[in-house]
């Protein structure tokens, strides 16, 4: 039987630490590095119901890819059944669950999460979009019309529907960044690129550009590609440990209500 701290190697050694943003948290964050690991469940998050899930099934160890604290947007400073993080916190604990999560490492890496982002579009000829290798450039076989590549993203990721603009191009050479990655429009802007498809845009986003299209696919969406890659890793580097993937948080959260024409 393996241990907490095997899986986390074999983790890092695809997904390096320091490829990992300064204000990330990654790593084995919850859970004893040397407890035997027989089952282990893949979620892109750490939510109660996951840890439910895994308490349920009998695994003992969660691999997420958003951190379940101290990064930007989950400052644990107490520990208190009380609060949503602290419930699942104080839970980990009690069923014994270590959890490992690998966050913006694991969007840089080869083979990471951009990378099927881009793969699962139908892109090729992949090259990073920014310095730190976050997002991905490719291109389309062919040059398509923007709403037949609307559509093909919604099926092809699952997607409960999208927001987007069109910048008045044809779709040819992509852009892809999985979340939240608004930041790096003038990166696909400079890169050439005539589309950019990414997560949580602002208002701003898509009033400000101008001769790009841009496609806000959802964050569940366009990261949750990375889950099954975490399994048959896993499960390649682990012949011997039971792992899943979770069926709890396995579908895109946000719901579309889209006015009739």
């Amino acid at each position: 039987m393996t241990t907490a701290r095997a899986v986390e190697r074999a983790l890092y050694d695809w997904a390096p630490r320091e490829l990992a943003e300064s204000w990330d948290n990654v790593g084995l964050l919850v859970g004893d590095p040397d407890a035997p690991v027989g089952r282990i469940l893949i979620a892109l998050d750490i939510t109660p119901a996951v840890v439910r899930e895994a308490a349920d099934t009998g695994c003992q160890l969660i691999v997420a890819h958003h951190p379940v604290m101290n990064c930007a947007w989950h400052q644990v400073q107490t520990l208190r059944t009380d609060d949503r993080q602290g419930r699942v916190l104080t839970d980990l604990v009690r069923h014994n669950i270590a959890a490992i999560c690998m966050h913006t490492n694991l969007d840089a890496a080869e083979g990471g999460v951009n990378d099927l982002l881009a793969e699962k579009l139908g892109l090729s000829e992949l090259t990073p979009l920014t310095e730190e290798k976050i997002g991905r450039i490719g291109t389309l076989k062919c040059e398509i019309p923007l709403v037949e590549f609307t559509h093909s993203v919604i099926e092809s990721l699952g997607c409960n529907g999208l927001r987007y603009v069109d910048g008045g191009r044809p779709v040819r050479r992509v852009a892809v960044g999985g979340g939240a990655c608004g930041c790096y429009i003038p990166q696909a802007v400079a890169a050439g690129c005539d589309t950019f498809v990414t997560s949580d845009l602002k208002y701003n986003d898509f009033l400000d550009t101008e001769g790009l299209n841009l496609i806000d696919a959802g964050h569940f969406p366009t990261e949750n590609v990375v889950c099954t890659a975490l399994r048959d890793r896993l499960r390649e580097a682990f012949p011997t440990a039971n792992i899943l993937c979770s069926t709890s948080h396995s579908r895109e959260v946000i719901q579309y209500c889209i006015k009739e024409k």
